[in-house]
């Protein structure tokens, strides 16, 4: 099997913690692949935008392409914002972050998981697929300074801590990034 993959993101951070968790793996970003186009994540569900963006790159760069989606499901928002965290507000991370806190300023309820669906889509049409979530509750004011998104919002279950208050071992070792990924990797060993 071949062991340099192309992650079909341009978010930095994302590619960062890829790398990290797929230690295994050459991650190339989607520039050192030569892709420079804008894929629309026009899916319903976390698992049809990572396929849809993972296919996009496998086509145009003839090599293993991996993708992901995710965001943050909030239980008292009906599962907002969902598919479509990233662009929640139509503003950037710091105005997604604002408006989640004035949705969720009168909410007792503050219970949230963050879900992560991963596609590997390989030249031949083979494709893997896995989800992962972590739970964890919404805050009511930022916490901490690492991490992107939302992460300094949600309180990990797990870490008993912000994902902005971790380190980056810590947060993914329990992440919904790391979740799909160890997934990933199981249901390709087992072939299914």
């Amino acid at each position: 099997m071949q062991k340099t993959i192309v992650a079909a993101t341009g978010n930095l951070h994302k590619l960062e913690e890829i790398r990290q968790i797929l230690t295994g793996y050459t991650v190339l970003s989607e520039a050192e692949a030569g892709f420079t186009e804008e894929v629309e994540e026009t899916g319903e569900t976390f698992r049809d935008n990572a396929l849809l963006k993972a296919r996009a790159v496998c086509r145009a760069t003839g090599m293993p392409a991996l993708a992901d989606d995710s965001g943050l499901c909030v239980t008292a928002l009906g599962g907002a914002p969902g598919v479509y965290s990233a662009r929640y507000s139509g503003g950037d991370s710091a105005d997604n972050r604002r408006l989640l806190l004035k949705n969720l300023e009168n909410e007792e309820e503050r219970s949230a998981k963050f879900t992560c669906a991963v596609a590997l889509v390989f030249p031949d049409g083979t494709e893997y697929c896995a989800i992962g979530n972590t739970c964890g509750v919404i805050t009511r004011e930022e916490r901490g300074t690492g991490g992107f998104g939302y992460d300094s919002l949600f309180f990990s279950n797990d870490l008993k801590k912000t994902f902005a208050e971790a380190t980056e071992a810590e947060k993914n070792s329990v992440s919904h990034r790391g979740r799909a990924l160890k997934g990933l990797l199981r249901a390709m060993e087992l072939g299914v």
